[in-house]
């Protein structure tokens, strides 16, 4: 078992040490925070906090040496993409010669699998591989997707069962690639004598942040059962720590790693290694690449989103859902007056820290609205909630990680729109509002960019804090009415 920080692990080290039945071993981590920074009190307050995490990892090393088999000194510190706790090589080769220096276990450090193969513009990994015993990768094919790093889609093979099994079987090709990345510059430059194992690497059994086409917890279970297989060849890694025993709450839309739930219930792979399959659990159920139905190009002089009058010449949206961000926060209500009917829509804001946010979304589906490029977004509103807003839509799919927001902030006074508490009509250059786009949370640019033909959701209300100036946890919850949705061109 691995485990990130010393600090909370002498209970657990103490647990497993007087119930020698359990047969368990730890990897014990020393986290780890960034001394690289411009700013020197935080630095020296973070290097007394390192020294004195190595002080407590090194305390129950030798306390425990039953239990506590290897040290890892820092958690993903030396790759490129790590901008919130940066470490230098140079500064954790002297943490790691400072553990190296007061235990007898193999220590090491845990990165990505980039770092340790000097790949990618990495920092020189040589001054950490002359302090560590051996190596502990990174490899995550799942992330990897967004950065399109391989083949995940896998459409050489029909849709189905059939192309989910290519599809897995591709992603640990994508884990033993990284593997042997790491081997080879290991064996071509002296440091043949570093065994490698796996540290990290694991598959989502839950879509929290647009995996909806690959995560599931069928499609973990067939990774971790190639895991395994992998493991048993000659020339596979040591051993492999698989990521993550369970889910856990404070990782939001990191969270779905777990091989049980939040609540500690079993998924596929957990049923399966004790004898007690869910027919649930067959591969016949994996998720798999199905690209987005298009439903074809709106060329109605008007889009209708929500409006209780019907028009002329007007596209009703079809497959309609929405979709909030968080908690529930909306409803049909009747006995308005927007002008439009008796019906409008309530939206009751339920802000996490961040804030809020809900869309009108077609699913798995989109639609062509490039011939409203030039036309309006529009839509009347009626409140007292304070301060600035988002409004806007999406182009492109989360699933495929290219999705493009195009969210304007909105304050009271501009395009029509006002929080005096009566209804005001908006009206909203869509040229305007495409000025705003940015790649969409988890998404990247490139490919993510703006899709007028692959519109997906067709109108989002938001008040994002870092966007509209609020602070974190501001959690205004004052009713919005909406009604009247619709472009217009």
């Amino acid at each position: 078992m691995r485990v990130f920080d010393a600090k909370v692990a002498q209970k657990t080290v103490a647990a497993i040490e007087q119930a020698p039945a359990l047969d368990m071993k730890v990897m014990m981590g020393v986290w780890i925070a960034s001394t690289t920074g411009t700013n020197t009190a935080t630095n020296e307050a973070n290097s007394a906090r390192n020294n004195a995490e190595i002080a407590r990892a090194v305390a129950l090393a030798n306390a425990y040496p039953n239990v506590v088999k290897a040290i890892s000194v820092g958690n993903e510190t030396l790759v490129s993409w790590n901008g919130w706790n940066p470490q230098s090589t140079q500064n954790m080769a002297v943490y790691l010669r400072s553990v190296r220096d007061q235990v007898n276990q193999p220590v090491t450090t845990d990165d990505n699998w980039a770092f340790f193969a000097s790949q990618r513009n990495e920092k020189d990994p040589h001054p950490v591989f002359n302090q560590i015993d051996f190596i502990s990768l990174h490899t995550y094919p799942a992330e990897d997707i967004k950065y399109g790093l391989w083949d995940w889609k896998q459409t050489a093979t029909p849709a189905g069962p059939q192309r989910a099994v290519a599809m897995m079987d591709a992603a640990i090709g994508k884990a033993k690639a990284d593997y042997q990345a790491v081997r080879n510059h290991l064996d071509t430059n002296g440091y043949g004598r570093l065994p490698v194992i796996v540290g990290e690497t694991g598959w989502k059994a839950v879509a929290t942040g647009g995996e909806s086409l690959w995560a599931s917890p069928v499609n973990q279970k067939m990774y971790f059962d190639r895991l395994r297989a992998w493991k048993q060849e000659s020339n596979g890694p040591k051993t492999i720590f698989y990521f993550a025993a369970f889910d856990e709450r404070w990782k939001s839309s990191d969270d779905g790693w777990g091989l049980f739930d939040r609540d500690r219930a079993a998924r596929c792979t957990a049923l399966a290694l004790t004898n007690n399959p869910s027919n649930a659990c067959a591969e016949v159920n994996a998720k798999y690449y199905t690209a987005p139905f298009n439903q074809g190009t709106v060329s109605t002089s008007r889009y209708t989103i929500y409006a209780d009058m019907t028009h002329s010449d007007e596209t009703r949206i079809s497959g309609l859902t929405m979709g909030p961000w968080t908690g529930w926060q909306g409803q049909s209500v009747s006995g308005q007056n927007s002008g439009d009917g008796s019906s409008a829509w309530q939206v009751t804001p339920s802000p996490a820290e961040w804030g809020w946010g809900l869309a009108w979304t077609l699913g798995t589906q989109e639609i062509d609205l490039s011939q409203f490029s030039g036309g309006y977004l529009n839509f009347k509103i009626k409140t007292q909630y304070q301060g600035k807003i988002e409004v806007g839509f999406k182009t492109g799919a989360d699933a495929e990680f290219n999705a493009w927001d195009v969210l304007m902030v909105l304050s009271p006074g501009q395009y029509g729109y006002g929080n005096d508490g009566t209804w005001k009509s908006v009206s909203i250059p869509i040229a305007e509002l495409t000025k705003s786009g940015a790649s969409s949370f988890g998404s990247n640019s490139p490919p993510a960019a703006l899709q007028m033909g692959r519109v997906s959701n067709a109108f989002i209300l938001a008040d994002r804090y870092e966007k509209t100036g609020k602070a974190n946890w501001t959690n205004d919850t004052t009713p919005i009415l909406i009604d009247d949705i619709f472009w217009s061109r």
